[in-house]
């Protein structure tokens, strides 16, 4: 009996003993994190985009209360939920220009012709791998929509010509479909950026021509029409220095003969008065022997 009144009394002390070290080391390993972080994160939209360039909203929350980052850094979130959550820090909201995913190219299959027919898994990855996906243009728009899939915000619709159009209202550039695009053809633009190059050709002119009708052909009027030093000529396409951006106007593009060079609005991408006119609807034919 005796025996078991000491274990007990050991056991007691023991587990004394072990709460005492655990108390102490919980009050020297405890890191203290500020209750608003919690507050902020239930205020911001918690999609985990990565648009604002952190790892998800809780290391953004982190980052605001810590003052290393402004509210306004958050495009999926509204202007007055960031300026709410300013005046709960008692910080500035901050400025920051919108940025959209722009797709370099604009061959649909009525304007870009295909070398082959591919049938396989229904997405642009696979049909990459498999021969590059029938495309004539190497540098091509497949079509399959994985970015379009991959739009946790509904910002991307496949028009009826295969293309993807992207809602500029919708779009809280979380970089996606940047990520999903196998022939790398989306970046993020400011919203400022309006003069574009809807192509990413790196065929010769003629080549280009006949594998896409929209097709860049550096034929150089748009650079000869730009300002000195906004556009220039490089591997066979027009490029646009975006420093320089304040020069751009809708002048540009007019006598860009494929309406490769368009100037983009909201809602639209305009074409110049010298682009030839394209009422086709339907599909452009295989190649002649695919």
């Amino acid at each position: 009996m005796s025996s078991l009144i000491y274990a007990g009394v050991f056991m007691a002390l023991l587990g004394l003993m072990l709460a005492w070290m655990l108390a102490m080391a919980n009050r020297r390993l405890h890191v203290f994190e500020d209750p608003r972080i919690d507050r902020v994160e239930e205020m911001l939209p918690r999609s985990n985009c990565g648009a604002c360039g952190t790892a998800g909203c809780r290391n953004f929350a982190e980052e605001l209360v810590a003052g290393r980052i402004e509210p306004a850094r958050c495009t999926v979130n509204t202007m007055d939920a960031n300026v709410f959550i300013a005046r709960f820090l008692g910080v500035d909201p901050g400025k920051m220009e919108k940025r959209v995913a722009r797709l370099a190219c604009a061959g649909g299959h009525h304007v870009a012709r295909m070398r082959a027919r591919y049938e396989g898994l229904g997405t642009c990855r696979a049909a990459a791998v498999a021969g590059g996906g029938g495309k004539a243009c190497a540098w091509g728009c497949l079509g399959l929509g994985d970015c379009e899939t991959v739009c946790d915000f509904d910002a991307i619709t496949m028009n009826p010509f295969s293309l993807p159009v992207v809602d500029a209202d919708r779009c809280t550039a979380c970089g996606d479909c940047i990520e999903v695009c196998p022939k790398d053809l989306f970046s993020l633009q400011p919203i400022s950026h309006q003069l574009w190059v809807a192509c990413k050709n790196r065929a010769d002119g003629d080549t280009a021509e006949l594998q896409c009708e929209v097709a860049c052909t550096a034929c150089g009027k748009c650079v000869a029409d730009a300002p000195a030093g906004l556009m220039r000529l490089e591997r066979e396409l027009a490029v646009i220095d975006y420093a320089r951006n304040d020069l751009a106007t809708p002048l540009i593009i007019e006598r860009c003969p494929t309406g490769a060079i368009v100037w983009l609005e909201r809602h639209e991408a305009k074409k110049g008065r010298g682009a030839k006119r394209i009422l086709r609807t339907t599909p452009l034919p295989l190649e002649s022997g695919a």
